[in-house]
């Protein structure tokens, strides 16, 4: 699986990834057309049983005639290992007009010698994003991260509740620990900041909003949406604001006025935490910081 741009810098830089059934084609010209950063076709929880086949062919004969530029932007995601269409999707990911993908999602990744076994199957450029849906996951989450074709880690938490019988408060106290623990595995990995799952209430804006600023709050750097609309939401909230614009442009240029030293601004003192930080904040907001 080729890419017609660095893979790292598409997968690890998206704030919205947007899912589309495999079976509905017609849904993936809007999907492309909004303003999701990545596109997820899908081939596992939004397809029936009855029309997997079909829906992987139908995929396969569009991918060809899309942009180079569209096709970077694309993911799919494959059904998962203990599926009787898990070797039919390796299969077709592996054929040569699959190249131009970005990546393919793993959901319940529980195993780094599962996704060993994907990535030697599908061609060593492939880029894996493993869905940790499971606390089978969660206990083998550093060795999946760890996985040299793991790109990015993504957190499935509905499937994740399911799996440990929880019931899950709105606001989603109880999965704190386990954000975390994604978020520390990429760390300790060096993959960039994990993803989070969707919100299930498209209509329930208020909800997207608090879901998505709890998610960067906790370090997590995009999130999985289910409709065109929520990318708007998502990249807003992703995105630093322009106050935070401007007061990292002016912790680097103080910084580079007093020569790396500590000083002081706006009554706050400036060290080398505080100056990273705000050059992390530039980097996200697409300026490139001169110190």
């Amino acid at each position: 699986m080729m890419k017609a741009a660095d893979p790292r810098d598409i997968i690890g830089r998206g704030r919205s990834l947007l899912f589309v059934p495999a079976s509905r084609p017609e849904r993936l010209a809007k999907a492309l057309a909004s303003s999701a950063d990545l596109v997820i076709v899908d081939l596992e929880d939004a397809v029936p049983a009855e029309q997997k086949s079909a829906a992987r062919d139908a995929f396969a004969n569009t991918l060809p005639h899309l942009a180079a530029e569209a096709a970077a932007r694309l993911l799919v995601r494959i059904n998962s290992v203990d599926t009787p269409w898990h070797g039919d999707d390796l299969r077709c990911l592996a054929d040569g007009s699959m190249r131009a993908l970005s990546g393919v999602v793993v959901p319940k990744a529980e195993a780094a010698t599962a996704l060993q076994a994907i990535g030697t199957a599908i061609g060593p450029d492939a880029r894996v994003l493993p869905l940790v849906e499971s606390l089978a996951g969660l206990d083998a989450v550093d060795e999946i991260a760890r996985v040299p074709q793991v790109a990015r880690l993504i957190f499935g938490h509905l499937d994740f509740q399911l799996d440990l019988g929880l019931q899950c408060t709105p606001d989603e106290p109880e999965l704190m620990s386990v954000r975390l623990q994604l978020v520390a595995a990429s760390r300790r990995a060096s993959l960039p900041p994990p993803v989070d799952g969707v919100t299930a209430n498209i209509a329930d804006g208020a909800r997207l909003q608090v879901d998505t600023l709890r998610s960067r709050a906790l370090g997590f750097t995009a999130k999985l949406c289910i409709h065109p609309a929520q990318a708007d939401a998502v990249n807003a909230a992703f995105s630093p604001t322009a106050a935070e614009l401007e007061w990292a442009g002016r912790v680097v240029a103080g910084a580079q006025l007093h020569r790396g030293a500590a000083f002081s601004l706006d009554g706050r003192m400036i060290d080398l935490p505080v100056i990273r930080l705000a050059e992390r904040v530039l980097q996200r907001g697409g300026l490139r910081s001169t110190s």
